[in-house]
C-alpha cells in the first residue's frame, strides 16, 4: 500500500527556524522545497504546489425585530493579496503514473511575493495569513496534502517627517457631583514624535492641574484598536497594550512629567493600508476624577518595524543632520592670521622643478598630439607677497562708478 511506502512529505522553507515560521518582506523571494521519502519504489501522479495569502473577517450580531423575533446578523469579507501555482512533477504525456525509488527526493521551488502586502496578523475576528500548499495526487488513492505557514511582515520606517513630528494635545473637564461644580481638571501631553519600534521608551511631558477639592490619579497607556470592516460594517477591539501610573495630584496643586518613561513591550506593526483589517496604536494620558468620568487626551502613534536613524529622519538634509554639532565653530579666532610667504614655503629650486616642462624622452608618445602651451616668462615668477595695504590703490582721478547705472 501506499501508506505503507510513503515515509514523509512536507515543505522546507530557506530561512525557517526549527519548528518555526519564516518571515519574508514584500516583494522577496520565498525560496523552498517539497521532501518526499519513500520506503520502497511507488507509482505517483503530479505533485502541484499553491502559495496563498489572504485576509479575512467575520463576526455575527444579533438583532431584534419585536418583542419576540430575533436573528442573528453574520458580516464576512475577504481580501486576497496572493495566489500563486506551480507544477514541481508532472505525470508524463501518455498518462501513467510516475515512478520514484525509495529514498529521499526533494522538489524545489521558488516564487516572488507581491510588492503590496499586510503584516501577518491574528486576531478576535479577522486574520491576515500565508501558507504553502503542496498536493501529491497518486493513482488509487487519495491526495496527499502539505501546508507550511510563513510570516510577511510590511515595512513601516519610522524615519520620515509626517512619523518624526512631536504629537501634543491638551484637554480640560468640569468635576461636577450633584449638579455641583467642584472645580476643573486640566492635562497637557507632549511626546517628541508619532513613530516608535517595540522595545523603544516613549518619554512622556505632561502637566496636570487640579483645581478641585479632591485628589486625583493621572495615568498613561498605550492603546491597541483593532478595526475589521465587512459589508460597510465596522467591528472594533481595544485592548490595553502597557500603561503606567502617576502619583496622586492633592488638591489645587500641579504635577508635572519631564519624560516619564513607558516602554513599549513586544507588539505586532501597525496595519494601515489594508481595506478589511487595520490596527492602530495610541498613548492616551487620562485623569482619574472622584465623582465624575475620567479626563482622556489621546494622541496618535505608528509602531513601525525600521527603528530611528542616528541622525533622525533619514530623508532629512545633510545640514539639518549635522547642525547640532557646530561647537567647533566657536573655535575660530575673530583675527586671521596672515598666510606665509611664497619664498618660506617653496624654495627657488623646487620651483623650478615642479615648474619645468618635462621632458621629452618621459612624455613618450604624448607629445605626438595637441598638449599644453608653456609660458617661459613666467615659469620662475613667483606670486606677489601678501600685504594688508592694498599695493595698486584707486586714484582720486577716477570717477567712482555708479551701480545703480
Amino acid at each position: 500500500m501506499i501508506f505503507d511506502r510513503l515515509k514523509r512529505f512536507s515543505i522546507v522553507l530557506e530561512g525557517a527556524e526549527q519548528n518555526g515560521p519564516a518571515a519574508f518582506s514584500p516583494g522577496q523571494a520565498v525560496s523552498g522545497r517539497v521532501v518526499l521519502e519513500l520506503a520502497a519504489a511507488a507509482r505517483l501522479g503530479a505533485l502541484r504546489l499553491r502559495a496563498m495569502g489572504a485576509a479575512r473577517v467575520h463576526w455575527t450580531e444579533s438583532r431584534s425585530a419585536g418583542s419576540s423575533t430575533a436573528y442573528t446578523q453574520s458580516y464576512s469579507d475577504q481580501v486576497e493579496f496572493l495566489n500563486h501555482r506551480d507544477t514541481l512533477m508532472a505525470p508524463p504525456d501518455n498518462g501513467e503514473a510516475t515512478v520514484l525509488q525509495a529514498g529521499r527526493h526533494e522538489f524545489p521551488f521558488t516564487f516572488q511575493l507581491p510588492e503590496t502586502l499586510a503584516t501577518s496578523f491574528e486576531g478576535k475576528h479577522g486574520s491576515v495569513r500565508y501558507w504553502v500548499k503542496a498536493k501529491l495526487h497518486r493513482p488509487w488513492s487519495t491526495v496527499k496534502k502539505a501546508k507550511k505557514e510563513f510570516t510577511v511582515i510590511e515595512p513601516i520606517d519610522i524615519n520620515t517627517p509626517a512619523l518624526l513630528a512631536p504629537q501634543a494635545g491638551a484637554k480640560e473637564k468640569l468635576a461636577r457631583a450633584w449638579y455641583c461644580n467642584r472645580g476643573q481638571v486640566s492635562v497637557t501631553a507632549k511626546i517628541d514624535r508619532k513613530g516608535y519600534t517595540p522595545g523603544e521608551v516613549i518619554p512622556i511631558f505632561a502637566e496636570i492641574d487640579n483645581c478641585t477639592s479632591r485628589a486625583v490619579v493621572p495615568k498613561a497607556a498605550i492603546i491597541q484598536t483593532q478595526t475589521f470592516i465587512a459589508r460597510g460594517t465596522k467591528k472594533q477591539k481595544k485592548s490595553v497594550v502597557t500603561s503606567i501610573t502617576g502619583d496622586p495630584v492633592p488638591a489645587g496643586k500641579r504635577e508635572v512629567w519631564h519624560g516619564r518613561a513607558l516602554k513599549i513591550p513586544p507588539v505586532g506593526p501597525s496595519i494601515l493600508q489594508c481595506r478589511i483589517i487595520q490596527v492602530e496604536y495610541s498613548l492616551k494620558v487620562c485623569v482619574d476624577i472622584p465623582g465624575t468620568s475620567k479626563l482622556l487626551l489621546e494622541l496618535p502613534l505608528v509602531i513601525g518595524t525600521i527603528p530611528l536613524h542616528p541622525f533622525g529622519s533619514r530623508t532629512s538634509s545633510v545640514s539639518s543632520q549635522y547642525s547640532v554639532n557646530l561647537d567647533w565653530l566657536n573655535t575660530i579666532p575673530e583675527q586671521l592670521e596672515a598666510p606665509p610667504e611664497y619664498s618660506a614655503v617653496v624654495s627657488s629650486p623646487e620651483a623650478e622643478q615642479s615648474l619645468a616642462p618635462p621632458c621629452r624622452s618621459e612624455l613618450g608618445d604624448i607629445l605626438e598630439g595637441p598638449f599644453f602651451a608653456y609660458i617661459q616668462e613666467f615659469r620662475f615668477r613667483p606670486p606677489p607677497l601678501y600685504s594688508e595695504v592694498d599695493p595698486n590703490p584707486a586714484s582720486d582721478s577716477i570717477r567712482p562708478r555708479c551701480m545703480t547705472c
